[in-house]
């Protein structure tokens, strides 16, 4: 299982999720009430990475835009591969 931080900006008007130097950023459209923006992020992140949603659980940060949520069935090396992002 693996950990990732994600900033998440909920009420995009264009969401998708973009990858920098400064972190994993989620935009998605659903509002910050009610859970929704979080299980928004959960399905993102689970069809980007190509794992089923029961696979992304989120860990931390439920009232928080900086959330943490581990990755089942994944090793770090596989997630940076899959977010393009190069090895440290």
């Amino acid at each position: 299982m693996v950990r990732i931080v994600v900033t998440v900006k909920p009420g995009s008007r264009k969401p998708g999720i973009t990858v920098s130097a400064a972190g994993v950023e989620v935009r998605v459209a659903a509002p910050a009430r009610d859970g929704k923006a979080n299980d928004a992020v959960r399905d993102a992140l689970a069809a980007a990475l190509g794992r089923p949603k029961s696979a992304v659980t989120l860990a931390r940060g439920a009232s928080a835009r900086t959330k943490a949520f581990e990755i089942d069935g994944l090793t770090d090396a596989e997630i940076r591969a899959r977010f393009g992002t190069p090895e440290d």
